[in-house]
């Protein structure tokens, strides 16, 4: 079996694995909430204005503001949607794991152990002012 092939397996087991199929279910949830969807689309439609706003030669800060303040609304109510929560945390384990996978693979092609090559998350406080850079 080639490298491709042993690749192309990995992802079939991927697809069977828990935190996939649990992403996938979120998702599916989240496209079947008709009251998220909706927001979705206000929120995008929101976007758009604010950039048409903001690229225009004489625009308007203070409808710029307003619809500022009305996107960041929308979003709030999004994420405090229960799919859209339920899909941030399924999301957050597959790419914890995709994450994983990813390091050890990389680790091996720079020649560590196969056996014992592996992903250490490293967590950040949040306070960039103190940061050497992202691990």
């Amino acid at each position: 079996m080639d490298i491709i092939e042993l690749t192309r397996e990995i992802g079939r087991e991927l697809q069977k694995d828990e935190r996939y199929l649990a992403m996938r279910a979120a998702s599916e949830g989240c496209d079947g909430d008709a009251v998220l969807q909706n927001m979705i689309g206000d929120f995008n439609l929101k976007r758009m204005a604010i950039n048409n706003e903001a690229n225009k030669d004489e625009r308007d800060d203070e409808k710029l503001q307003q619809l500022n303040n009305e996107l960041r609304l929308l979003y709030g109510q999004i994420m405090q949607n229960d799919h859209m929560q339920a899909y941030n945390a399924a999301k957050q384990e597959l790419d914890a794991l995709l994450n994983r996978v990813s390091a050890i693979i990389s680790q091996c092609a720079d020649g560590a152990d196969p056996d014992t090559a592996d992903y250490e998350e490293h967590s950040c406080g949040g306070d960039c002012g103190s940061c050497g850079g992202c691990h």
